[in-house]
């Protein structure tokens, strides 16, 4: 096997001229690949009012993590290390730590965790990885989550006046809300444009819903709820509870602006992602551990890359971050298959698929955060898991996820879909 991977891989490099060359080495297989060989999510539910608001983090965890332990056909006394991206929740260490064990894996299965902000997902893939590419690991699984129903969001902290009255750092005590009605009226993304996008999240992710593209993403899982009269019951948790059936432009143009004190006031509940409860994992090694444990390769990690902007516009750090990612693995717009990009505000993403170029039919084909949630730090797996999801089902390869992050970055990806 490693011997016809290393002739499809001079034969690539003998004629690049078959395909884009980017494109060719990108889905070359090879023996040290990063491979996926499991991904799931949880279904996200609306904070304070889904099925998962009485869920705290480390039950959410543990429900996850046994369903990867016993799905996934891998003894769980191969996995090293867990990196849990998170944002939230406190004493992270504590809980990570004490949810792999919780969920069965053995006491040699170690935790760790990862924080940059909505990025933490993502960072727990690529750290999981550089583990395995660096030889400190063989196996491990990243997980995004995020309960912020029961960890809220306070935002930034008592800061040093040193920071506060930087030019630059100054400008991360800026409420995130703040920053969208600044890109909104820095690069004239109006009301209009704004609504129109959320409208196509919306339809798109009620389109998907319907027909059941997301059915190989999602994992139920059963929690307890308290209803309105106190009582405590079992629900089902199985579907994304936030895509609003029937939403138009029109219907989105009512709502009120969200933050009447920052002009130009165009960023609304109807146009900006749902405060939201969720997780997803991912099940990482190299290609030649996948192959000699006979596990099914789903895709696989290529690279991941971060950069920093101005905190005030931190919203269209994907604007950076992708040309960036694409510029490290060689390659072209439109070599890629499908982008899965943040939906923070509507205001960004708008600005950052104009900036682009991205043909929008290829940008989150199943609609996004502003119609099923952005649990912080549950994003940047569950992009990954719906990106191959959606990869399988369109028989296309190559994905690129991103996102602007909280104080100023942007992160971004490349995965490809084998299955």
């Amino acid at each position: 096997m490693a011997a016809t991977q290393r002739l499809s891989s001079v034969l690539a490099h003998l004629n690049p001229l078959s395909e884009s060359t980017g494109r060719a080495n990108v889905l070359q297989k090879n023996p040290d690949d990063i491979v996926i060989t499991y991904a799931a999510r949880t279904p996200l539910t609306k904070a304070k009012k889904g099925a998962l608001k009485d869920t705290p983090i480390d039950d959410l965890l543990i429900a996850l993590l046994t369903i990867v332990r016993e799905r996934s056909n891998l003894d769980p006394s191969l996995v090293e290390d867990v990196c849990l991206g998170n944002v939230l929740a406190p004493g992270q260490g504590y809980m990570a730590r004490s949810s792999v064990l919780a969920a069965g894996y053995p006491v040699t299965t170690a935790a760790s965790v990862a924080n940059r902000f909505c990025s933490s997902g993502l960072l727990a893939i690529q750290q999981i990885a550089n583990q395995i590419i660096a030889g400190s690991i063989e196996v491990g699984i990243a997980v995004g989550a995020e309960s912020m129903s029961t960890c809220p969001d306070d935002g930034a902290p008592v800061l040093s006046t040193k920071v506060t009255e930087h030019p630059l750092a100054g400008q991360n005590l800026q409420p995130m809300g703040q920053t969208s009605e600044n890109v909104a009226e820095q690069f004239g993304i109006t009301r209009e444009m704004q609504d129109a996008f959320a409208a196509r999240s919306f339809q798109r992710a009620e389109r998907s819903q319907k027909e059941g593209w997301s059915k190989d993403e999602i994992v139920p899982i059963t929690v307890s709820v308290k209803g309105k009269d106190g009582e405590v019951k079992e629900v089902l948790a199985d579907r994304d509870d936030g895509v609003r059936y029937g939403t138009t432009k029109e219907s989105l143009g009512k709502i009120r602006a969200a933050f009447p004190q920052w002009k130009p006031s165009a960023t609304t509940g109807g146009n900006a992602s749902q405060i939201t409860d969720g997780a997803a994992a991912v099940l990482l090694m190299k290609r030649s551990k996948a192959e000699e444990l006979g596990q099914k390769i789903l895709g696989k990690f290529v690279a991941a890359t971060i950069i920093g902007l101005e905190p005030r516009i931190m919203g269209i750090g994907p604007s950076y971050a992708i040309p960036k990612i694409l510029s490290k693995t060689s390659l072209k717009v439109e070599d890629v298959d499908v982008f899965e990009i943040n939906e923070a505000f509507a205001s960004m993403a708008v600005y950052c698929v104009e900036k682009l170029g991205l043909d929008p039919e290829k940008v989150n084909p199943r609609g996004g955060a502003i119609a099923f949630g952005h649990p912080l730090g549950c994003t940047g797996a569950r992009q990954v898991v719906t990106a191959l999801s959606e990869l399988r089902r369109q028989n296309k390869r190559i994905a690129v996820t991103s996102m602007c992050v909280g104080t100023g970055m942007g992160m971004a990806g490349v995965f490809v879909s084998e299955h």
